[in-house]
């Protein structure tokens, strides 16, 4: 566990110095830029500001493009978005001017029908396939609404959104990242029972000790060989689940490169799973330590249940910081290492010789920020595995060395 302790805190380190050189890159950019464009100094101070940038742009391209033709701006904002939030399509590259779309399927529940689909018949000017559309725009921005003709006879939004069981993106990584996580343990349990008594060797060497670590630091320490037996296959689960799947999020090709745990839907259900399990396991003397917090003076407790009313609200606190912790910590990572890829095309418009010249620093910082988010990674589903066995012992009203209450 020091070794751990040791690991996290030169992280935290590494974590803290990269954001001073990301902090000071960008000033240092931003302050050359300035001095480059001489009194066009204040709109480009800001080189991350999407909208002056794109503003900006769109004026020199209508200066210096031929009449009839529009120079096509990057938008920084807009690729960033693309990626972190969840699709009906996941866009794979462009090729020869156009672009590489796997188009998933669209199942919809609607007025008791079935309705299923692929998401290419939503590639029209509007969007629309038959009773249904793909909203490009609020309301519903990135969801598909249902048609219907109004008493003036237009067409317009219905009351009741249709259920939607899609296999977007998201769903689509979750399921390739499971998928991998089945063939990899299946393939390290053939391993072990091919060698027996001796050492693993290969992919199952490199993961025992992962495993090793989570039994014993995180389950064992926390509830001890008794009760961890019990939890041992959920909370694996769980920190393999979420450490595959955010490693995987990090790789840039198909089909990988999905956030999936920077969608709040994902953390969510995994909160709610954790929340779940910790009531269904809690004991007489969990619901007595809330109601009754020992220690603790009367006057906290009656006439105005100011203590027992706080220990109520962390019962739900307590998940929806897990879910808010892990999709906000990949969701920062994945947009700080596109923010870097971004740069290069942004500087680009101003000067391709600049492009250039700033290319080399965007892909040191671009690999650290990688390292750093593959670190993360770590921590992430080392944090939500350790805190929901925490939160099993709590509602055991377990103590490690300790005998359980209740039982």
């Amino acid at each position: 566990m020091s070794l751990f302790y040791l690991y996290s805190q030169v992280s935290f380190w590494l974590e803290d110095m990269a954001k001073r050189l990301v902090i000071r890159f960008l000033v240092c950019v931003g302050a050359f830029l300035a001095l480059c464009q001489g009194g066009k100094s204040l709109p480009v101070a800001q080189p991350l500001a999407a909208g002056a940038v794109d503003a900006r742009q769109a004026e020199t391209g209508r200066q210096d493009a031929a009449p009839g033709m529009q120079q096509e701006v990057f938008n920084a904002g807009d690729m960033i978005l693309d990626h972190i939030t969840d699709k009906h399509s996941w866009h794979i590259c462009d090729w020869k001017g156009e672009a590489v779309v796997v188009h998933l399927p669209v199942i919809l529940l609607h007025e008791g029908k079935l309705h299923c689909f692929s998401s290419a018949r939503f590639e029209n000017s509007d969007h629309v396939y038959g009773s249904f559309q793909l909203r490009t725009e609020s309301p519903h921005k990135g969801r598909i609404v249902a048609l219907e003709k109004g008493s003036d006879g237009r067409v317009g939004i219905a009351e009741r959104l249709p259920w939607d069981f899609s296999i977007t993106k998201t769903v689509a990584a979750m399921m390739v990242s499971s998928l991998f996580l089945v063939i990899l343990f299946v393939f390290i349990v053939r391993n072990y029972k091919k060698r027996g008594e001796k050492a693993p060797k290969g992919i199952a060497a490199l993961f025992e000790p992962v495993y090793l670590f989570v039994r014993d630091e995180v389950v064992y320490a926390n509830l001890g060989k008794e009760h961890g037996d019990r939890y041992l296959p959920y909370l694996a689960t769980l920190f393999f689940f979420i450490f595959l799947g955010n490693f995987l999020g990090i790789v840039p090709f198909f089909p990988f490169g999905a956030n999936i745990t920077g969608n709040i839907s994902v953390t969510l259900v995994l909160a709610l799973l954790t929340f779940l399990i910790t009531m269904g396991s809690s004991t007489k003397a969990y619901w007595k330590h809330t109601f009754n917090t020992p220690g603790v003076p009367m006057w906290m407790k009656f006439p105005v249940p100011l203590m027992p009313a706080i220990e109520v609200m962390e019962i739900f606190t307590k998940p929806f910081v897990l879910m808010i912790r892990l999709f906000a910590n990949m969701t920062a990572g994945h947009i700080i290492i596109l923010g870097f890829v971004s740069l290069v095309l942004i500087f680009g418009q101003q000067s391709v010789a600049l492009g250039w010249a700033v290319s080399p620093l965007t892909i040191v910082f671009g690999l650290f920020a990688d390292a750093l988010e593959l670190l993360v990674s770590f921590i992430q589903a080392y944090i939500f595995t350790m805190l929901s066995a925490n939160y099993f012992a709590g509602a055991l009203a377990y103590e490690p060395g300790k005998p359980s209450h209740g039982h």
